[in-house]
């Protein structure tokens, strides 16, 4: 039960946050101000650039993925490199607003806790010729 809410909370998380993105975009709306200089630099980069729309496209297709419950290991993959991405920012750039970051990380580890067979193949130091 605990694994279900975790999923469909994270896929929420991120089904939002990825919407977002597109939808600030594509409005023209005003991107929310950074915390400090250095993430508002950063973040008008990504954003001018366009390479937001790459990384919600991750994050939109991986947060429907889990809320369809299907292909979890691989959102749960995808979402790995973003959530990273997520607390390197924070840690470097903004560390006040890491708390949602770390929110993600724990649903993150509570699915791919139940998960874990999926990965075994990608723990190995060697692989199966």
């Amino acid at each position: 039960m605990i694994t279900l809410v975790a999923r469909i909370l994270l896929g929420l998380l991120f089904v939002f946050t990825g919407g977002s993105g597109f939808y600030l975009v594509f409005s023209g709306a005003a991107i929310p101000p950074a915390p400090t200089p250095l993430a508002t630099a950063f973040q008008d980069v990504i954003f001018r650039s366009h390479f937001v729309l790459f990384v919600d496209g991750v994050e939109l297709i991986a947060g429907i993925l889990l809320l369809a419950n299907r292909y979890v290991p691989l959102a749960l993959v995808a979402l790995a490199a973003v959530i990273a991405n997520i607390l390197a920012f924070h840690l470097t750039m903004a560390p006040g607003t890491i708390v949602l970051g770390l929110a993600a990380l724990v649903l993150w580890v509570v699915v791919a806790l139940r998960y874990r067979e999926s990965f075994a193949a990608l723990l190995q130091a060697k692989t199966q010729v």
